[in-house]
C-alpha cells in the first residue's frame, strides 16, 4: 500500500511535465487534467505559444510569478520539457504543463482563457520586420487555426513580427472559422510604451515608472509614433529632444539587434513589456475597473483596420478603444506617415491568408 501511494505521488509530481508518459499515466491513473499542485491558487489559464524561444522563455519564468495564473501551458515545438521542467520548480501557485510539437498543439490550448504568441524567427542585423514575414506569417496562421479550434473565446496577445501584418492575419484566419471577435485580438505594442517610458524619463530626469506615453500607429520604424505632447507628468520638451526621442523610440529594436550583433532581438525586454500586458488583460479579466494599454487592434481611430490606441480592458477583452486626443503639427505629420506604411502592411497580411 505505501509503494503504491509513493507511485502516486511521483507521478503527480511528473504529470505536467511530460504529460503523455503512458507508463506514468497507468501506474498513477492521473492523467493531465487531474494533477494539481497543492496550494494553487484559483486563477486564470494561459498558454504561451513559442514557449522556448528567446523571448518565450523569460516570458514563461515572468507568467509562472503571476499570482493572476493558476495554470501555464508552456508550447513549441522545440525543447519545450526542459524549458517546463525547468520553471516547474519555481515554488509559485501555477501549475506548468508542457507540450511538444504540431500534434500536441490542441491539447495545448483546450480551455484556455488567454494565449501569448512570441513564436517565429527573431530578427537578425540587417533584417527588417517584413524580412520576417514569410516565416512567421505561416506559423502565426497555424497556431491561430489552433486557437479557433481549441479555445475560441480566449483572449490572444499577438507579439510574433511583423504585428502589423500578423494581428490581420489572425483576424482573416479567425474570420474564416467563423469564431472572430476582434474584441479578444490584440497585437502587443507594450514594448515600444516602455521604451517611450524609458527614454524620455532619461532625458528629463525623472523615474520611468512615474511617465506615461501614449504611442500609437503600428509596430515598426515610422509606424510607432509616441504623443510626447501627451506625456505624463507634462513637461516641455525641445523640437530638438522630440526628434531624438522620436527616432531613438521607433528604432529601439533595431538598438538592440545591432548591439547584440547577430546574437539576438530584444527579447528581455520584451518579455517584460509582454507580461505587463498580459497583467494587463488578466486584471481586465478579473474586472478591475480602469485598466488602459496602448494595443494594435481592428480599429475605427482612423480610416484603417487596424490601428494602435489606447484601449480600456475588461471581462470581454477590449471594453472601449480611445481616440488619439490633441496632436501637435509634428505629431500629425508623423501621422501621415505611419498610416501610408501601416496600409501596406496590413493589406499585405489579409492578401497572404488568401492566397
Amino acid at each position: 500500500m505505501q509503494g503504491a501511494d509513493t507511485n502516486r505521488r511521483i507521478s503527480r509530481i511528473s504529470a505536467h511535465i511530460c504529460p503523455h508518459n503512458s507508463q506514468t499515466e497507468e501506474v498513477s491513473g492521473l492523467g493531465m487534467t487531474n494533477c494539481r499542485a497543492r496550494g494553487a491558487s484559483p486563477g486564470f489559464r494561459v498558454a504561451i505559444l513559442g514557449a522556448a524561444g528567446g523571448i518565450g522563455q523569460p516570458l514563461a519564468m515572468l507568467m509562472k510569478m503571476n499570482p493572476l495564473v493558476s495554470l501555464l501551458h508552456l508550447y513549441d515545438v522545440v525543447n519545450t520539457p526542459g524549458v517546463t521542467s525547468d520553471i516547474s520548480h519555481m515554488n509559485t501557485g501555477a501549475v506548468v504543463r508542457g507540450f511538444l510539437g504540431k500534434q500536441q498543439l490542441e491539447e495545448a490550448l483546450t480551455g484556455m482563457d488567454l494565449v501569448i504568441i512570441p513564436a517565429g524567427v527573431p530578427r537578425k542585423p540587417g533584417m527588417t520586420r517584413d524580412d520576417l514575414f514569410n516565416i512567421n506569417a505561416g506559423i502565426v496562421k497555424t497556431l491561430c487555426e489552433g486557437i479557433a479550434k481549441s479555445c475560441p473565446k480566449a483572449i490572444v496577445n499577438l507579439i510574433s513580427n511583423p504585428v502589423n501584418s500578423t494581428v490581420p492575419i489572425a483576424a482573416e484566419v479567425f474570420k474564416k472559422a467563423g469564431t472572430y471577435d476582434p474584441k479578444r485580438l490584440l497585437g502587443v505594442t507594450k514594448l515600444d510604451v516602455v521604451r517611450a517610458n524609458t527614454f524620455v524619463a532619461e532625458v528629463l530626469g525623472l523615474d520611468p515608472r512615474e511617465v506615461d506615453i501614449p504611442v500609437v500607429g503600428g509596430h515598426a520604424g515610422v509606424t510607432i509614433l509616441p504623443l510626447l505632447s501627451q506625456v505624463k507628468p507634462p513637461c516641455s520638451l525641445s523640437p530638438e529632444e522630440t526628434s531624438y526621442l522620436t527616432s531613438r523610440i521607433q528604432n529601439g529594436g533595431t538598438e538592440v539587434v545591432e548591439a547584440k550583433a547577430g546574437a539576438g532581438s530584444a527579447t528581455l525586454s520584451m518579455a517584460y513589456a509582454a507580461v505587463k500586458f498580459a497583467d494587463a488583460c488578466l486584471r481586465g479579466l478579473r474586472g478591475d475597473a480602469g485598466v488602459v494599454e496602448c494595443a494594435f487592434v481592428a480599429s475605427q481611430v482612423t480610416e484603417l483596420p487596424f490601428f494602435a490606441s489606447k484601449v480600456r480592458l475588461g471581462r470581454n477583452g477590449i471594453e472601449e478603444i480611445y481616440s488619439l486626443g490633441p496632436m501637435n503639427e509634428y505629431e500629425r505629420a508623423g501621422l501621415e506617415k505611419a498610416k501610408e506604411e501601416l496600409a501596406a502592411s496590413i493589406q499585405k497580411g489579409i492578401m497572404f491568408t488568401r492566397k
